[in-house]
C-alpha cells in the first residue's frame, strides 16, 4: 500500500458543482482516497466510498482539534500563492477565525465530550418535538403566501425561512437579521479564502458577542441563554466557546435543512411516479426524506479531518498531518452499498445513513431536520399536487460550496 505524490486535482469547479455525481463516481473508480485542491488552495484526501467513509468518520486518528489542525495548514497549500498569502499574514486572515471553531465539532476528546454533553443539555428531544405543531402553522401560513402568486422560488419562499425561523424560535434571534446573516453564512460555508469571507466572519463574531451579552443581561426561555447559563459539574461555555456554538448552532440549524427542503422538492418535481407514490401512501414520507438525504443530500462533504498518523484508505496510506475530506454524496451514490444508487426509490430500505455523519461528531440536529423536511416537502405537495418547474432542470444553478450541496434558486408554477 502507498500514498501518491500525484498532483491534487482542482475538483471544486462550477461545473463540478452543478454535476458532481459523474465526477465522484469517476474518482470512486480512480482509488478509494484521491488528493484533491479545496477552493482556497489546501491540499486534501478525498474519500469517495460508502464503507471508507463511514469507518473513517468514527476514526479516532482523524483528528478534528483545530487548534493543531491550524499549524498544519501552511504546509498543505497546494497553490504556492495561496500559501504565500496565508505565511504572509500569519494565518489570521486567510483562513476561517479561530473564534468560530471554538465549538464540538472542530474538538476531540476530552474537550468534545465537554462540549456535546453542555449542549446536549440545551437540545433535547422533547424541545424538537414540541416545536412540531409551530413548524406546521408556519409553513401552513407560508404556502398561503406561495398561493398567492403563479410562480415563485421556492428556496426564497419556502425552503430558507421555515428553518431560519425554527432556529431563530430556539435560539433566540431576531427573526428581522436573517438577510444579513444569510449571506454572512452563505460566505462561511463556500470554503473560499476571499476578503469578503474575512469580513463576513469579523461580521459574524461581533453580531454574536452582541447577541450573547443581550441574553446575559436579560435571559429568555431560549436555548442560547440555555447555554449562556449552562453548568456541569461547576463546568461552563467560555466566551469564545459561547461565540463559537452559537456560530455553529445558528448556520448548522438552518443551512442543512434549507438544501434538504429544496433538493427534496427538486427530486420530486423531476420524479412523477415518486409523486404518485406519495400521494397514494402517505407513510412512505419517512422514507422518502432518507432518500432524498442520500440520493441528493443537503452535506456535500463531511467538515475538515486531519490525519494524526499514517491511516490506510482501502490501497492508499494517508500520511500523518494531512488533510482528509469525506464526501458524503459520493458514499449515498456507492453502488457498493445502495443498488441502482442513481435511482430515486423511496422504498429502499435505509440503515447506517451518513448523511449527518457518524461516530461521536453525529449531528445533534438531525431529527430537527428530519421533521422539518417532512412537514415542509410533504405540506407542500398535497398543497400544490400540480406543482411544476418554470424552468427546464439544467438550467437550475447550483451553489458553489465545499461543504453543501443546495440550489442558489428553485423557480416553480403553483398550477
Amino acid at each position: 500500500m502507498a500514498g501518491t505524490n500525484a498532483p491534487p486535482t482542482d475538483l471544486f469547479t462550477p461545473a463540478f458543482h452543478q454535476n458532481p455525481h459523474e465526477a465522484l463516481a469517476a474518482l470512486r473508480h480512480t482509488a478509494p482516497a484521491v488528493p484533491v485542491m479545496t477552493p482556497n488552495g489546501l491540499r486534501t484526501w478525498l474519500v469517495t466510498g460508502y464503507e471508507h467513509a463511514r469507518a473513517l468518520l468514527a476514526d479516532p486518528r482523524l483528528s478534528k482539534d483545530m487548534r493543531v489542525g491550524r499549524d498544519l495548514i501552511p504546509r498543505n497549500f497546494a497553490d504556492p500563492d495561496k500559501q504565500k498569502e496565508f505565511l504572509a499574514e500569519s494565518g489570521e486572515r486567510s483562513q476561517f477565525p479561530h473564534v468560530l471553531s471554538v465549538h464540538m465539532l472542530d474538538s476531540d476528546p476530552p474537550d468534545h465530550t465537554r462540549l456535546r454533553r453542555l449542549v446536549g443539555r440545551a437540545f433535547t428531544a422533547r424541545r424538537v418535538e414540541s416545536l412540531r405543531p409551530r413548524i406546521t402553522d408556519l409553513t401552513d401560513e407560508l404556502l398561503d403566501a406561495v398561493a398567492r402568486h403563479g410562480k415563485v422560488d421556492l428556496m426564497e419562499a419556502l425552503a430558507f425561512p421555515v428553518p431560519f425561523t425554527v432556529i431563530c424560535w430556539l435560539l433566540g434571534v431576531p427573526a428581522d437579521d436573517r438577510a444579513v446573516f444569510r449571506r454572512w453564512s452563505n460566505l462561511l460555508v463556500s470554503g473560499a479564502g476571499t476578503d469578503e469571507v474575512r469580513e463576513a466572519g469579523a461580521s459574524m463574531i461581533a453580531y454574536l458577542t452582541a447577541l450573547i451579552d443581550s441574553k446575559r443581561a436579560k435571559p429568555a426561555d431560549d436555548m442560547l441563554t440555555d447555554l449562556v447559563h449552562a453548568r456541569d459539574a461547576g463546568d461552563e461555555l467560555s466566551s469564545d466557546e459561547l461565540i463559537s456554538m452559537a456560530f455553529l448552532l445558528l448556520v448548522a440549524g438552518h443551512e442543512t435543512t434549507v438544501n434538504l427542503i429544496g433538493n427534496g422538492a427538486l427530486a420530486l418535481l423531476t420524479h412523477p411516479e415518486v409523486r404518485e407514490q406519495l400521494a397514494a401512501d402517505a407513510s412512505l414520507w419517512p422514507a422518502a426524506v432518507e432518500e432524498f438525504l442520500r440520493y441528493d443530500g443537503p452535506v456535500t462533504n463531511a467538515t475538515w479531518r486531519f490525519t494524526t498518523e499514517p491511516v490506510e484508505v482501502g490501497s492508499v496510506v494517508i500520511p500523518e498531518g494531512e488533510f482528509v475530506t469525506i464526501s458524503i454524496g459520493a458514499a449515498g451514490r456507492d453502488p457498493a452499498r445502495y443498488a441502482e444508487p442513481d435511482r430515486l426509490d423511496i422504498t429502499r430500505a435505509h440503515s447506517a445513513s451518513v448523511a449527518f455523519g457518524h461516530g461521536i461528531h453525529h449531528c445533534l440536529g438531525a431529527p430537527l431536520a428530519r421533521l422539518e423536511g417532512h412537514v415542509v416537502i410533504s405540506r407542500l405537495f398535497a398543497r400544490f399536487p400540480g406543482l411544476r418547474l418554470a424552468v427546464d432542470a439544467g438550467e437550475l444553478r447550483w451553489r458553489s460550496s465545499l461543504m453543501m450541496r443546495g440550489l442558489e434558486e428553485l423557480p416553480v408554477f403553483t398550477a
